[in-house]
């Protein structure tokens, strides 16, 4: 065997390597764009599991409590036992009412949470990805009474 044809043998030439680095290439440009599109409707759905899972968790300091936490207390009253004026732990609180810390939405913004809300016994939300009231597609707001 000749050493021409032994070098020739091994490897990829730079022709071929090429090529395939075209074809992928091709490939992302096509699949990516709707793999990205795919991952913001998937941060919507995610507010919304998020904003049920808290409201179960508000449901149930409720259940302990006799009302939600105020406003002022927020979504923190889950986690963290309320005090009172004189400095004890408001009785009744039985949490923390979640397993973790109160998350950020998907977007990293914090859940917006009134009670007494305007379109129930509380208000729990969040304006999605750009972080302003209304707007359609992942710019929407996620909220808790719909």
């Amino acid at each position: 065997m000749s050493i021409k044809h032994r070098l020739s043998s091994k490897g990829f030439t730079l022709i071929e390597l090429l090529i395939v680095m075209v074809i992928i290439g091709l490939l992302a440009a096509l699949v990516g764009p709707r793999m990205f599109g795919q991952l913001e409707g998937s941060k919507s759905k995610t507010a919304k599991v998020q904003i049920e899972m808290l409201g179960a968790a508000l449901d149930a300091y409720r259940l302990d409590m006799n009302s939600y936490p105020s406003s002022e207390a927020g979504l923190g009253a889950l986690w963290t036992a309320p005090v009172t004026g004189d400095g004890t732990v408001a009785s009744g609180w039985r949490g923390p009412y979640l397993k973790k810390p109160v998350p950020a939405d998907p977007w990293g913004k914090p859940y917006l949470y009134r009670s007494p809300g305007q379109k129930g016994e509380y208000d729990l939300f969040s304006y999605g990805k750009d972080g302003v009231e209304g707007g359609d597609g992942d710019n929407a707001d996620v909220v808790s009474w719909q």
